[in-house]
């Protein structure tokens, strides 16, 4: 599963690192690291933090959320 983080638009309130720990992560109290491919066994918690991301800085590429039937945004 492929993401994309807008990290321009992320004001790292950190729900998705708090949702999806094993796929995001803080790095003091700014800096959002993620992995840009995420294993499907991840796919629930990682549409959770999609989901809660107050200024919906997280989408799920949308070939891969096509492909799926799942669509992020």
């Amino acid at each position: 599963m492929r993401l994309v983080v807008d990290l321009n638009r992320c004001e790292g309130y950190a729900q998705c690192a708090f949702l999806a720990p094993d796929v995001f992560t803080m790095h003091g109290e700014e800096a959002l690291m993620y992995l840009p491919r995420a294993s499907e066994a991840h796919r629930e918690q990682v549409m959770r933090a999609v989901a809660a991301c107050p200024v919906q800085a997280i989408t799920v590429d949308r070939a891969d959320a096509e492909e799926t039937g799942t669509h992020a945004g």
